[in-house]
């Protein structure tokens, strides 16, 4: 596939790009590039499928499960499915990231209670959805 391929979706916490997919190159994985803008502070949410992150860039907290990680460029970490997560990346250099996951993973609101401030993208109360980075 040509970078010229790739499937960009920007939301307010950054800028997500689908490298591979199932309805991009027909791959039996999702495989996305996030940028996460300086200082943002991404929503509590969770997955329904083990994802994969690699930071390539910047750093970040990751929250999970209630634990709290430090992470930078050159580490990775494998977040499983149905745990609650947040990300904050790095106040000066934010975070560049690539993510693989199964396709059709869907995220989802812990507890069901929406953030007050959720994009259009970000799942409703109880609702469960495809994020367009995964399709």
């Amino acid at each position: 596939m040509l970078s010229a391929d790739s499937r960009r979706t920007e939301t307010p916490n950054g800028v997500m790009t689908t490298l591979a997919s199932p309805t991009q190159g027909q791959a039996g994985r999702a495989v996305w590039r996030v940028d996460a803008r300086p200082g943002m502070e991404g929503p509590v949410h969770a997955f329904d499928a083990e994802v994969v992150w690699t930071w390539i860039g910047g750093a970040a907290v990751v929250e999970l499960g209630g634990e709290r990680y430090e992470v930078a460029a050159g580490d990775t970490m494998v977040l499983p499915a149905d745990v609650s997560r947040r990300m904050f990346a790095d106040p000066v250099r934010g975070f560049v990231s690539i993510v693989v996951a199964p396709p059709g993973t869907q995220v989802y609101n812990p507890g069901g209670v929406s953030e007050p401030d959720a994009c259009d993208l970000a799942p409703k109360g109880t609702e469960r959805v495809v994020p367009p980075w995964v399709r």
